[in-house]
């Protein structure tokens, strides 16, 4: 018979045939066949670095040579936040969980564009922001609400060619990708503020050196900034949404941070962090498994 979870984000009941492993349980023995985990991903971890990361502490504590283990929606390295994985028996619901419904906030930055819609890459333009007003930027993002075309960006995890693209970018071979229909439930933004001095670096920051490195580049310091947040579909590029809204009130636009606050039912505020994951592998948490 198998194992049923019940559990409740946002006074959502759902019901899941492996269980969830949450934060404060013990390390499962016999592990199970199946098993759900969510974790905040760190700045400047990939989305596989998570999975490598897990299937590492798993499979060290199991003696196990190799383990099935995936991930339910890639976050960005410059991103933060929930990603679902999925162990065992529990990766064949991978692509049903990646159709849920996902959550976002994050902060934008008015007056400028980066080659990969975000601070992975300097600015490579810049724009007037005099003519921006808060209920210009509010109106606009209502454009973007419902079912929209989008293009992707170049440094992104769709594949062309069986290479992603991201791949490609990194090295500077930059396919175009296709534009394609997206979903978007909210896209909701907040007063336009200056963008802190005290908060911008003069150098960019090296977070990630694993093969291509990662970059954190420094914010427009004469640009304008506006947290947001966005509800949307499964294949929604934020980045792109940003990018969009910046060329929809003529000043150009990218983002300066992101997180992912929601997937489904799944929130971040009940997520493992990676130390507790550490110190769950070596058993050094309490007992407090949740079992149907």
């Amino acid at each position: 018979m198998r194992e049923q979870l019940y559990f409740c984000c946002m006074k959502i009941p759902v019901v899941l045939p492996f269980p969830l492993l949450a934060p404060g349980s013990v390390f499962p023995e016999p592990f199970p066949e199946g098993a759900i985990l969510t974790v905040d991903k760190p700045l400047g971890w990939s989305s596989f670095d998570v999975v490598n990361k897990l299937r590492y502490l798993i499979t060290r504590r199991l003696g196990l040579r190799r383990l099935k283990i995936g991930h339910a929606g890639t976050l960005d390295p410059l991103a933060t936040g929930l990603l679902v994985l999925c162990v065992g028996k529990a990766t064949s619901l991978i692509e049903q969980l990646q159709t849920d419904e996902k959550e976002y906030t994050g902060t934008l930055t008015f007056g400028a564009t980066t080659p990969s819609h975000d601070r992975e890459r300097p600015a490579d333009a810049t724009y007037p922001i005099g003519h921006l007003t808060d209920t210009l930027v509010q109106a606009a993002a209502q454009r973007f609400v419902g079912d929209i075309e989008q293009t992707p960006p170049i440094f992104s995890a769709i594949k062309v060619d069986g290479r992603r693209l991201y791949k490609n970018a990194r090295r500077g071979d930059e396919p175009p990708p296709k534009a394609r229909r997206v979903h978007v439930d909210v896209f909701e933004v907040g007063p336009l503020r200056p963008v802190a001095s005290e908060d911008t670096p003069v150098e960019p920051v090296f977070l990630n050196q694993k093969g291509a490195p990662i970059r954190l580049f420094p914010d427009y310091a004469l640009g304008l900034q506006c947290d947001f947040r966005v509800v949307c579909g499964k294949g929604t590029y934020i980045r792109s949404l940003v990018a969009d809204l910046g060329a929809a009130v003529g000043s150009g636009a990218y983002l300066s941070s992101l997180r992912r606050t929601r997937s489904g039912a799944f929130s971040a505020d009940d997520a493992w962090t990676i130390p507790q994951l550490e110190a769950w592998a070596k058993g050094g948490l309490e007992a407090n498994v949740t079992h149907g």
